[in-house]
């Protein structure tokens, strides 16, 4: 049983909750407020609106699609959106990187890859500029410089207190909720649980949480990784395909194939893994199906039979509607 497991599993991790949660209140919970209140004397303030979009737990909860969906929701509205992210993944060097067209994963990160192809072919009115570095500050300084924009979103970066915000967004994933509850090393939580009472919205994926709005991911159509000649998800029922994913949580994309009627043979890599074409080659004829994150690495390798499966996250009408009232509220006084 891998760790992540192990925390998600309450009752084998019982003991270790017991064991761990005097020490959290002693000593853990007080280093994490302190740190905070230190870091937030001086953030950097934009001089537009900052939605951060994050979570308070390790592992996949489906940001990458409800940010995709937000500013799509922004961008409907006549807001001009623009996305700072960390870059987790990219190789090191001079930050921050603006993502281009020419882009590779391995120069700006496979979400920011991800965000900006999603979001600057017809998806949206206008363009979405996407800058990726580890200062989320200096960040916002270089997309400020190169685009004009009303609203920016943060990729993660919730616990980045350097970066001040006007709305906190945290993603829940529904179906494993917080895990055991207890901070990392002893569980999967970034913060303690009492931070959900502090943001603005609570967004559960695929499954309810408490009174938190929930957010489906739809799969439609399966995409080769030239982008032509996509077929319907439909037509997949009943064969038999090896599933790759290197993403947070990799039992979800499986269980969705599964779901949709698929056979998958799973191969589970690390989050954000950078691929080599041998684990993407195996001993018979059977397609790959993988996620949109790891198609965008993967697209240089040149392999056929390579297959990804993009979702399209779907919100309630009320919730989509809260959220873009505060966001113009907050667009509205920046201009006052």
């Amino acid at each position: 049983m891998s760790l992540e497991s192990f925390w998600y599993d309450r009752a084998k991790s019982g003991p270790v909750r017991a064991l761990a949660k005097p020490f959290e209140t002693a000593l853990l919970k007080p280093l994490i407020a302190w740190r905070r209140r230190r870091i937030e004397k001086r953030a950097y303030r934009a001089p537009v609106p900052v939605v951060v979009v994050g979570n308070i737990s390790v592992g996949g909860t489906g940001k990458t699609p409800f940010l995709i969906a937000l500013a799509r929701l922004l961008d409907g509205a006549g807001l001009r959106v623009g996305i700072v992210s960390r870059g987790y993944g990219a190789r090191r060097g001079l930050f921050p990187r603006s993502v281009r067209a020419e882009s590779s994963a391995a120069e700006v990160g496979d979400e920011p890859l991800m965000l900006y192809q999603a979001l600057n072919g017809d998806a949206c009115e206008s363009k979405v500029p996407v800058v990726v570095g580890p200062a989320r500050g200096d960040a916002i300084e270089q997309l400020l410089s190169e685009s004009s924009v009303d609203v920016i979103l943060s990729d993660d970066g919730l616990q980045h207190y350097a970066m001040a915000r006007d709305l906190e967004i945290v993603m829940v994933d529904g179906l494993r909720g917080l895990g055991n509850g207890c901070l990392l090393p002893f569980g999967p939580l970034r913060e303690p649980a009492e931070r959900l009472e502090t943001v603005d919205f609570t967004v559960a994926n695929s499954a309810a949480y408490g009174q938190a709005p929930i957010m489906h991911l739809k799969p439609t159509v399966v995409m080769p990784l030239s982008g032509e000649g996509g077929q319907p998800l439909s037509q997949w029922q009943g064969k038999t395909v090896h599933a790759v994913a290197g993403i947070g949580h990799p039992q979800r994309f499986f269980n969705t194939l599964r779901d949709a009627g698929l056979e998958p043979i799973e191969h589970a890599f690390p989050d954000h893994h950078i691929f080599a074409s041998g684990e993407l080659e195996f001993d018979d004829d059977l397609p790959v199906i993988m996620t949109e994150k790891d198609a965008v690495k993967c697209r240089q390798l040149g392999l056929d039979r390579l297959w990804y499966l993009p979702v399209t996250a779907e919100l309630p009408k009320s919730f989509e509607q809260r959220l873009l009232a505060r966001v113009q509220q907050l667009f509205q006084a920046s201009h006052e």
